[in-house]
C-alpha cells in the first residue's frame, strides 16, 4: 500500500505544487487505486506517476472548492480513453452529483463505464467490504468538508512453512488445509492442527485523510491510533489567526493533532504558495518540534505505508 501525492498546493497551482489530489495505491491488496480529491490538472500529474486511470475504483471528494474538484470531469472522461470499463464510484458532499452530471452533459461526454455517485451528508460509514472500511467526519471549513478514516481488516497470520517442511510436508493441498485452520492426518498417523502453525494476526493499517479544515476538538476521533495521518498545514505556526480566519490549519495544529491522537506518522500537505522549497523545510521543522515523525508532501512523492 502506497500514497502518491499528485498535488500538494493550496488554493491555486504554483510552479512547485499543483492543487490537491492524492492516490492510495492498493494494487497488491485489491488491484485497485483510490483517489482523494481531484484538483485541476490531476490527470496531467498522473502522466508522470504510476497511477493508471483504468485501475481507479473509487474517488473520494472532501469538499466542493475548486482546487479539489476542477480536474474531475476531465479525468472521468479520460478514463474511458484509457480502457477503463469497470464501475467507478465517486463519494462526495452534497452537490457533487449535480456538478459531475452537469459537466458531462454540457460537454457531450460519453463514458464507457458505469459511474455511480454517492453524496455524503452525515458523519458515519461511507463504504465497507470484507477487507476495508471507510468512515467520514465533517470538518470545520465554512462549507461542508469531510475527512476520511480508512481501516484495513486484520489479516490472518503467516503459515509456518519452514516448520511444516521440517516435518516432511511439502507446499501443496495440505498447506492450504492447515492455513485454513483445519486438522490433517499425516501418513504416520500424526494429527496436525492448522491453528498451531499460523502466526499472530496482522493488524490492518489505519489511515486518516483530512480535507481542508481549521483545528477543532473532535478531529482526534478521526485520527485516533492511525498509522498515518494526512493533514493540511496551509500556514506556518505564527499565522494561527490567519489560519482560523481562512478556516485552515497551521503546522503546529496538525502536529498537535497527530501527537494527541497517538498516531504513528504525519504527512503535511496543502501548502500555501507563499512558501518556496526552502521555507517549506521550515514548516516541517516546526511540525517535528511537536511530532517528530512528520514529513512534508511534495508533488509526485510516494510514501510507503
Amino acid at each position: 500500500m502506497e500514497l502518491i501525492f499528485l498535488g500538494t498546493g493550496a488554493g491555486v497551482p504554483s510552479k512547485g505544487r499543483n492543487v490537491t489530489s492524492l492516490a492510495l495505491m492498493m494494487l497488491n491488496e485489491r488491484n485497485a487505486i483510490w483517489l482523494f480529491d481531484c484538483g485541476e490538472a490531476t490527470q496531467h500529474q498522473i502522466l508522470y506517476s504510476q497511477v493508471k486511470l483504468s485501475k481507479v475504483e473509487k474517488i473520494f471528494i472532501t469538499h466542493m472548492h475548486g482546487d479539489h474538484i476542477f480536474g474531475l470531469p476531465g479525468l472521468l472522461s479520460s478514463r474511458s480513453f484509457q480502457g477503463g470499463d469497470s464501475e467507478l464510484v465517486v463519494y462526495g458532499p452534497e452537490g457533487i452529483k449535480s456538478y459531475i452530471e452537469t459537466s458531462l452533459a454540457l460537454s457531450g461526454t460519453h463514458l464507457s463505464y458505469p459511474l455511480r455517485i454517492e453524496e455524503i451528508a452525515l458523519d458515519g460509514m461511507v463504504y465497507q467490504d470484507e477487507t476495508i472500511k471507510v468512515s467520514c467526519m465533517e470538518l470545520d471549513h465554512g462549507i461542508s468538508s469531510f475527512g476520511f478514516r480508512i481501516e484495513e481488516s486484520d489479516k490472518q497470520g503467516a503459515l509456518d512453512a519452514e516448520g511444516l517442511m521440517q516435518k516432511g510436508i511439502k507446499p501443496g493441498p495440505l498447506f492450504k488445509q492447515l492455513k485454513d485452520g483445519e486438522k490433517v492426518t499425516l501418513p504416520n498417523g500424526e494429527i496436525l492442527d492448522g491453528k498451531d502453525y499460523i502466526g499472530p494476526t496482522q493488524k490492518g493499517k489505519v489511515l486518516a485523510i483530512f480535507g481542508d479544515t481549521r483545528s477543532f476538538a473532535r478531529e482526534e476521533e478521526l485520527a485516533r491510533d492511525a498509522d498515518l495521518i494526512v493533514h493540511e498545514a496551509t500556514f506556518e505556526a505564527e499565522k494561527g489567526e490567519m489560519a482560523r480566519a481562512y478556516m485552515h490549519s497551521t503546522t503546529k495544529e496538525a502536529a498537535t493533532l497527530a501527537r494527541n491522537a497517538e498516531a504513528k506518522r504525519l504527512i503535511i500537505t496543502h501548502i500555501s504558495s507563499r512558501y518556496d522549497k526552502e521555507t517549506s523545510e521550515q514548516l516541517v521543522s516546526e511540525a517535528r518540534s511537536i511530532f517528530p515523525k512528520t514529513e512534508i508532501a511534495s508533488d509526485l512523492r510516494t510514501f510507503e505505508i
